[in-house]
């Protein structure tokens, strides 16, 4: 080649020579014999196209054209030929090369025409010399064989699915080239992506009708699970990202939710199956599978459940069965087992909501729980055997067996039992009952303990709930430092101490619950200790008066029987009426009565125990197993036990349980109607429902109120001059300051 000079440097001529670079180029990308461009052949042709470009007249326009024709020309007549010639994998293999080839001609001519794209495209604002190259191929070849091409990659995605033995790296190329010049008709989202889905959805429609009628629930989701692997490993390794959220969709779509009610509810190899037989692996992958899916657990979380209050259910009705069976053979429920049992169902639910992790299972579990364990066992209702058994846990001897964790460990849990119980507030006043005996009679494992369970349930159910049980435990400390004070002002009186050991717990009324008061008239020795405590404590504090409950007492008294002597411990009203016999052999039921002044009642209770039950300290006339006010008793001196020190209890009022009931039940009048007030001063108007609907949500943390209580309530604030009606709508309330 020889250079042809600016003088001479004429549009033909120099064409012609820039005609047999480019046809240079072409033969050598056919892959013909040629060898390639030197530097020198290189230099040659970008200065020739300079020199035409910067000539007296330039022929930069005419050389920008023929640029774009030349690539056309090479398009048309030798690139589409080939491709439109070939079908199936063999369109994507001839698009791939032609498509290398194409993006090695648009550099290499790029660089003759260097000049074009420094000046005259930028000053012209035209499209750049690469992208007349690129935009050539996507209307003169893409244009022309895209639908070919879709349908071929396509194909080869359904013999992937299939199992068959594919080129993925072609399949990621011939997608490249659809994203590099795909238009916003034909581009990979809106043209082939949207095809490519549509036929997903019609595979997989296909696979899901044929699985759900030949594998079970476990292997169906198995496979499932397989296949949504096999998707994303496809993204991976030839599709774009943009496709995994679409593809997922759609296999969810027909796998998953198409099929939900017939392999969930499958009776044989169901939700309802797997968790009756804990396959824990395959309830998790259920769970993986739907997690996602919008509403997709509700059917998997009802049939939770459903489930889990089945076995509450049935723990709660063999608890029955048993109490039933136990009352007939003068039993009662064992709390113990039925609570521990409730116990071990929400250790064992609790990790199934683990791993679940969606808010629904939660929430299901509350709704199970609270299904059982508001349900009454036999006469006992949840909330007092909840009681009942933090105070045997608590007591001392209670949890032998169980270190201080492991004791804390279970009360941590009988709490979030708590929260399942509507009546808290029953439980709470059980749970004061029972509190109050451990802390009076010493029965309490430990102080540690007792405030910790009660922080737990004040963390649950909030301040006010366990206001008065701290008030209780710091009233029972103060009083322990204020009986320390009486022993040392007895200590400094000059007169002896008017009994050896006499001991008063000193309590603010406010914490505790209350308690019948009666004036029984006790022995000399007791007076004597009774009026010297008054003493001391006028002393100390002249403005605070004394309420004497001498049923909560106890006494040590030495019975001197003929066999030998034995140490009693009984409480005060048994103490009053055993003292008696000091100073009588014998007295009648009446007798008894005036001299001790206590009520029938506590009379007919304290003489069973000396008479009729375990130790008969008393003999009676006529010898039967219940009193009568025509029984006559003797002191009994042969009584014998092979202990020196015996305990002779004395059980509580059997009306005990009814009073609590009925206390709780009373206090619950005032709670609804300081809801109500409360409400109503914020609101100042308030329509009926409005005002029911916002006093159960305020209450509901306490106990479930009775929506007829809280008409009742109404009705009295009204005639009360809280509340009034508006004249014109009987359906709001207005307050009244």
């Amino acid at each position: 080649m020889t250079e042809i000079t600016p003088s001479t440097a004429e549009f033909e001529a120099g064409w012609n020579y820039i005609q047999k670079g480019i046809t240079k180029l072409k033969t050598f990308l056919e892959g013909l014999p040629e060898p390639q461009f030197n530097s020198e052949e290189h230099m040659t042709l970008y200065t020739t196209i300079y020199n035409m470009c910067t000539q007296k007249n330039p022929l930069t326009e005419q050389l920008y054209d023929k640029y774009k024709k030349a690539i056309e020309e090479y398009l048309t007549e030798t690139v589409l030929p080939f491709i439109k010639e070939t079908y199936g994998e063999y369109i994507l293999r001839e698009l791939v090369k032609r498509w290398e080839n194409h993006k090695v001609m648009v550099k290499w001519m790029s660089r003759f025409f260097t000049y074009l794209d420094r000046y005259f495209t930028v000053s012209n604002k035209l499209p750049s010399l690469h992208q007349v190259g690129m935009t050539c191929f996507q209307q003169l070849i893409y244009q022309e064989v895209h639908s070919s091409v879709k349908d071929a990659v396509i194909s080869l995605v359904a013999q992937d699915r299939k199992g068959k033995q594919i080129d993925r790296g072609l399949l990621k190329k011939v997608l490249d080239i659809l994203v590099a010049v795909g238009t916003e008709e034909t581009d990979y989202a809106n043209d082939f992506e949207t095809d490519m889905i549509k036929h997903t959805a019609a595979y997989y429609s296909r696979k899901g009708s044929k699985w759900v009628l030949k594998y079970s629930c476990p292997a169906y989701m198995l496979k499932a699970e397989e296949s949504l692997k096999r998707e994303r490993e496809r993204v991976l390794h030839y599709l774009y990202d943009i496709s995994e959220p679409k593809l997922v969709e759609t296999l969810e779509t027909e796998l998953l939710i198409g099929h939900a009610n017939q392999l969930l509810e499958n009776e044989q190899s169901g939700c309802r199956s797997l968790l009756r037989a804990e396959k824990v692996d395959d309830i998790k992958r259920i769970c993986r599978l739907y997690h996602k899916i919008p509403q997709g657990l509700e059917l998997v979380s009802s049939t939770f459940r459903q489930h889990v209050a089945d076995d509450g259910l049935a723990i709660v009705n063999q608890a029955t069965e048993t109490a039933n069976n136990k009352t007939e053979n003068g039993g009662g429920v064992d709390e113990q087992v039925l609570i521990r049992k409730m116990i071990e169902l929400y250790d064992k639910y609790m990790t199934y909501v683990g791993f679940m992790n969606h808010t629904s299972f939660h929430k299901a579990l509350k709704e199970a729980f609270e299904v059982f364990c508001n349900k009454n066992v036999a006469d006992s209702s949840s909330a007092e055997l909840l009681a009942t058994f933090c105070d045997n846990i608590l007591r001392k001897g209670g949890n032998q067996k169980l270190s201080d964790e492991a004791v804390e460990d279970t009360l941590e849990k009988v709490v979030k039992l708590l929260q399942f119980v509507h009546d808290k507030d029953l439980f709470a006043e059980f749970y004061r009952k029972k509190l109050a005996r451990r802390l009076l009679f010493d029965k309490s494992g430990s102080d540690d303990l007792e405030r910790s369970v009660l922080t737990k349930m004040k963390q649950l159910c909030g301040g006010q709930f366990t206001s008065k049980m701290e008030g209780m435990v710091m009233d029972f400390t103060l009083a322990r430092e204020n009986q320390a004070h009486f022993q040392e002002y007895l200590s400094n009186q000059s007169v002896e101490n008017p009994m050896t050991d006499f001991n008063v717990t000193v309590l603010t009324t406010g914490y505790w619950p209350s308690y019948k008061t009666s004036d029984i008239n006790l022995p000399a020795e007791m007076v004597r200790c009774v009026e010297t405590f008054k003493e001391y404590y006028h002393s100390k504090s002249q403005k605070r008066r004394l309420h004497w409950i001498y049923s909560l007492g106890h006494c040590n008294i030495l019975g001197k029987f003929d066999s030998k002597p034995i140490e009693l411990l009984m409480s005060t009203f048994q103490a009053v009426v055993l003292l008696l016999f000091n100073n009588s052999d014998r007295l009648s039921y009446s007798e008894i009565k005036d001299q001790s002044n206590l009520g029938d009642d506590d009379l007919v209770r304290v003489l069973f125990t000396l008479s009729c039950a375990k130790y008969k300290i008393l003999s009676k006339e006529p010898n039967t197993k219940s009193i009568s006010p025509t029984d006559s008793f003797n002191f009994n001196p042969k009584f014998t036990d092979k202990m020196r020190r015996i305990k002779i209890p004395l059980p509580p009022p059997t009306q005990e349980r009814k009073k609590v009931v009925e206390d709780v039940d009373n206090g619950r009048r005032y709670l609804v109607d300081a809801s109500v007030v409360r409400i109503m001063k914020s609101r100042k108007i308030l329509s009926h429902q409005e005002l029911i609907t916002e006093c159960v949500d305020q209450l509901k943390n306490l106990f479930k109120p009775d929506i007829k209580l809280i008409k009742k309530r109404i009705d009295d604030l009204i005639n009360r001059d809280y509340l009034e009606r508006d004249l014109k709508n009987p359906n709001t309330y207005r307050y009244i300051a």
